[in-house]
């Protein structure tokens, strides 16, 4: 029995090193192991019989009912995995941003095409969901682009919708999290540091997601499943942009023009991107995001093993 949440812990370490990188999901990693089904009926199991028996104390039952020590394992594997790889991307981002970000390019790149093909059947509506969602995902991109914002409701959402995302094979959380401006203000700034002021409400946030909208998704996906990929996959193309590894800061600026600081740091508004020149360093970036296109193409090659409980 021991052995068997120490094993789970360890599939859990791969869902946090995956839900940490970009265009890796970690729900994609529990199908790879063959614990998605468990997880999502272990998540789907927290209803009213469940918190009835955790009030009136019978927690033998309330851990039977909810398959409570394997999530705890799965969980502590997951931030365990998060905690350590948190420290190597701030090593990165701050020594070779560009060659961090050729690789989160190739990992959404590859997703894009790894994603799409599972949508199954193609009819006009799918077509439709697919190309609205690229519209609007290209729109945000060039006419909105993400901005750090650390209020408490805003974390506290970045934390529903990434662990949303998070337990969907095929859906990064942390590429949402990029979308949303806060992928380095949460996974990579207050992990390190450990700032409960920003990780409580997203911890919030995701804990509310994971109870409130598992039976949500687990229906969606069932009813409307090519029609919600199409949109993720035409969201993920349009958003290509925010990806793109050769691009400046553009810092927020307060009412004197001056950079806006909080902890110490300029706060980042958006990106000027540019074309690179074709010199060493280009090359040598197009082979990290080689790299990162073999990464998504080795994972879905794995995943061709059934899930079963």
């Amino acid at each position: 029995m021991i052995q068997d949440y120490f094993i789970a812990a360890l599939k859990g370490m791969g869902m946090g090193a995956a839900n940490v990188i970009p265009g890796v999901s970690g729900g994609t990693i529990a199908l790879i192991t063959g614990i998605f089904q468990r997880l999502i009926d272990a998540l789907k199991s927290f209803d009213l019989q469940a918190f009835k028996l955790f009030f009136t104390g019978r927690w033998r039952a309330f851990a039977r009912h909810t398959d409570f020590f394997f999530l705890l394992a799965v969980f502590l594997g997951a931030a365990a995995s998060i905690l350590s790889l948190a420290r190597l991307f701030r090593f990165l981002f701050d020594h070779y941003p560009v060659f961090i970000w050729s690789y989160f390019f190739g990992l959404i790149l590859a997703s894009v095409f790894f994603v799409g093909k599972t949508i199954g059947r193609r009819t006009p509506a799918v077509a439709g969901v697919f190309l609205l969602g690229t519209a609007v995902a290209t729109a945000v991109s060039l006419l909105s682009p993400a901005a750090q914002n650390d209020s408490f409701w805003y974390l506290a959402v970045c934390g529903v919708v990434a662990i949303c995302s998070m337990i969907l094979p095929g859906i990064s959380g942390s590429f949402v999290l990029i979308l949303m401006g806060n992928y380095e203000l949460i996974v990579i700034d207050a992990i390190n540091a450990l700032d409960l002021r920003i990780l409580l409400p997203v911890a919030l946030g995701a804990a509310v997601g994971l109870v409130a909208f598992s039976h949500f998704l687990s229906w969606i996906f069932r009813k409307f499943r090519a029609e919600t990929i199409a949109a993720l996959t035409g969201f993920i193309l349009g958003s290509l942009l925010t990806l793109w590894p050769w691009k400046t800061a553009v810092w927020r600026l307060d009412a004197g023009g001056a950079p806006v600081v909080r902890d110490g740091k300029k706060l980042v508004e958006g990106y000027s991107y540019f074309l690179p020149p074709l010199d060493e360093a280009f090359w040598w970036a197009l082979a990290v995001m080689a790299a990162g296109v073999l990464t998504i193409w080795a994972t879905e090659k794995l995943a061709v093993r059934d899930d079963t409980p």
